[in-house]
């Protein structure tokens, strides 16, 4: 009888465990397709262009010099359908904005404190609530910014570099009260906004525990089961958020996201004019979706909520490529190994759709190696034109298959980076093994 029922309770738990893992790759399957996101960094910090919250943080500038920029975030040329329209164009499926960074000030009205947009900036409004509206009007997914700290609040224990409020362990009333006041806003964020995506940030302050990150994040799936985390929350989140550098190896999380800024800077400094080219990004962007990832692409509108006029060049240039080369990139997964095609390539999710991304002139030819399948068709994604090919150093002896050299006009190259497009005759199957050795002739 025992045993009937640990079988029976094992069954159950199983069943559980396996209904719980479909649920999860149900809910990141929008994510997982998307590829592509609009980041965008927009506070205090945009009034003198200097860097967002650390810059009181480190010294660079008293904390009460960095409060007066209040006077000058306006939001007098903010037109959120404008930002929509632009994000859009891009090619972009979701945004994330900086609802509030470290340094507390928060983009919509909180019922939690006074230092936000309506009631201590120039703006004299709520300017998140507009913004999320728009978004939702044109059906782009909403991901919204955290910070978990808030260096301004004067019950949080941390204020600057070389100085600490308090430790939580003397002075437990304190955090006790910061505890609330934080997950109070995030009860807002929910209730108000219900994103799809919660984007946290500078968990590195505090423990798991003290952060009490295991209620957070069942308070905010309990209003939306649904909702996707990203992975600061002390690890209690659903993907990788890697920063700025493109990973070398392919990362093991099965979701991951890279968010990078177009120059060196989060927030508009209008100092920083080190731009990336639109070819380096769309580089790094088919690099980073040939890994399974997907990039969340910065921009850091002016004070008084215009967009620098690089940054939307470089947004539409995108939505150019995005555009042409559609069926290549949304819905993919990660394509085949570097050893197997030089470039970046993605496989569409039946596997039998092979894309390989083909930067400059080829000089009339790709190479692909170690592909065991047969190409029945080849042509240029964005304008359908059918290419040939040949193989070489495929033997009867062998299960080698070859060399696939595949013919590519100078015509047919794209301005910034060309799509082909390989359909087989079957899922990609690939030869992994050492070379065979001639034992006769």
């Amino acid at each position: 009888m025992n045993l009937r029922i640990l079988v029976l309770f094992f069954l159950a738990s199983t069943s559980i465990n396996a209904q719980q893992f479909q649920d999860d790759k149900d809910k990141m399957q929008w994510f997982g397709d998307a590829k592509l996101g609009v980041f965008i960094h927009w506070g205090l910090y945009s009034v003198n262009g200097i860097d967002e919250s650390w810059s009181f943080y480190n010294g660079y500038i008293s904390h009460e010099d960095y409060l007066k920029q209040t006077s000058g975030f306006t939001a007098s040329k903010y037109n959120p359908e404008e930002w929509v329209d632009l994000i859009k164009e891009s090619g972009a499926k979701y945004s994330v904005i900086t609802s509030k960074h470290h340094d507390g000030f928060a983009l919509w009205n909180s019922r939690y404190g006074d230092f936000d947009a309506v009631k201590s900036a120039a703006a004299k409004k709520d300017v998140l609530t507009p913004f999320v509206t728009a978004l939702r009007n044109n059906n782009l997914k909403v991901g919204i910014y955290y910070s978990l700290p808030d260096w301004s609040y004067q019950d949080y224990t941390h204020f600057t570099r070389d100085s600490i409020r308090y430790k939580i362990g003397e002075e437990s009333k304190r955090w006790d009260k910061f505890l609330r006041f934080y997950q109070g806003q995030l009860k807002e964020l929910s209730d108000n906004y219900n994103p799809d995506l919660y984007w946290f940030d500078g968990d590195w302050e505090h423990s798991s525990e003290e952060w009490e990150a295991p209620k957070v994040r069942q308070m905010l799936l309990d209003k939306n089961p649904n909702t996707i985390l990203n992975s600061r929350l002390k690890g209690h989140g659903d993907y990788a958020t890697p920063e700025q550098g493109m990973p070398i190896t392919r990362p093991k999380d099965e979701y991951w996201e890279l968010c990078m800024t177009m120059n060196n800077s989060w927030g508009y400094q209008k100092n920083d004019h080190d731009y990336k080219s639109l070819n380096q990004i769309i580089g790094i962007f088919i690099d980073v979706i040939g890994n399974g990832g997907n990039l969340l692409l910065d921009i850091g509108p002016k004070a008084d909520g215009s967009i620098p006029k690089e940054q939307v060049a470089i947004l539409k240039g995108l939505g150019r490529w995005t555009s042409k080369h559609k069926e290549a990139i949304y819905g993919t997964v990660a394509g085949i190994p570097k050893e197997h095609f030089y470039g970046a390539s993605t496989l569409s999710k039946e596997g039998n759709i092979l894309y390989l991304f083909v930067k400059g002139n080829p000089e009339g030819e790709v190479v692909v190696r170690g592909l065991k399948n047969d190409i029945n068709r080849i042509w240029v994604v964005g304008e359908g034109t059918k290419l040939s090919h040949k193989v070489v150093g495929s033997v009867y002896w062998s299960e080698y298959p070859g060399i696939k050299y595949i013919q590519v006009p100078d015509t047919v190259l794209d301005e910034n980076m060309t799509v082909l497009a390989l359909l087989l005759d079957g899922k990609v199957d690939l030869y992994r093994e050492d070379g065979a050795v001639i034992e006769s002739n």
